[in-house]
């Protein structure tokens, strides 16, 4: 009886160790050469700090109402940001945050032209005729339509500093000349040498990224609320060498992270205020 009870133990020890790996998420190893290596480890303790991080949304609990995102406006003239970001983009990123703060949001996908004819009644200011789309179909219990708007995306900030040791190798390399010996000579040739290969650099810049959301009243079409928010984005770059061996690094938040971590921002307060 003992070793009978022992064996289902066993048996259910495993099958829990087998559900348990069932169910974890996949694992996967990088490709690279360098991998485990100096440059690997550096390079992913920067992009370990621009991984997704979910948001702790303080209503989440609490059933939301059902919203429709639809695109909202890009006002940046920035080119870099206009060739990477449109305006469905950033619509992607409401949807999904809104879901994540437990809101019942209706995907643009399955609305089909619908929900294009109510954005273009609503851009061109007819609240009847808007109104009247939002009427039909699984649109019809909406609540809230919600936009974000891209109002600023500038470069604010940069600097650099720099250390060639060129001409201090040089100097060294004249007073070994000047010193009347020929060992000194020698030594003053090697020490500017050594001196002159050492060289630093260090270059950061920063960008100050803005977003606005809307709610929109989906029975009258007009404007419940509205906010704004904004954050930093800084790139750098470090570079550094002596005697032939150099190293450098170089990173920092992306576009698509700082556009998120905006709609986040946002999503915690329309959450906060406005379930």
């Amino acid at each position: 009886m003992k070793r009978l009870a022992f064996s289902q133990l066993a048996i259910g020890v495993a099958i829990a160790a087998g559900a348990s790996l069932a169910i974890a998420q996949p694992q996967f190893q990088s490709a690279s050469p360098t991998a485990g290596g100096t440059t690997s480890q550096q390079a992913n303790q920067t992009a370990d700090k621009t991984m997704y991080q979910a948001v702790d949304y303080v209503n989440k609990n609490k059933p939301g109402p059902q919203v429709i995102v639809i695109p909202g406006e890009i006002k940046s003239s920035n080119a870099t940001f206009l060739q990477k970001f449109t305006a469905n983009n950033i619509a992607d990123f409401g949807e999904l945050e809104l879901s994540n703060a437990n809101f019942k949001v209706l995907e643009r996908s399955n609305l089909g032209p619908v929900l294009r004819e109510f954005e273009i009644a609503y851009n061109l200011g007819d609240p009847q005729a808007a109104r009247k789309y939002l009427g039909m179909g699984k649109m019809k219990t909406t609540k809230y339509v919600v936009k974000f708007d891209i109002l600023k995306t500038e470069q604010v900030a940069s600097a650099t500093q720099s250390f060639d040791g060129g001409t201090l190798g040089q100097m060294a390399g004249l007073l070994g000349a000047f010193s009347g010996s020929r060992g000194g000579a020698m030594a003053g040739a090697v020490g500017g040498t050594a001196v002159g290969s050492v060289h630093s650099g260090e270059a950061t810049s920063v960008w100050v990224i803005g977003m606005r959301y809307k709610i929109i009243n989906a029975e009258t079409t007009e404007q419940l609320a509205q906010g704004y928010t904004e954050e930093k984005m800084e790139v750098g770059a470090t570079s550094s060498g002596a005697l032939g061996m150099n190293q450098g690094q170089k990173g920092g938040a992306g576009l698509d992270t700082m556009v998120q971590r905006l709609v986040q921002k946002s999503v915690w307060e329309i959450d906060s205020k406005y379930k």
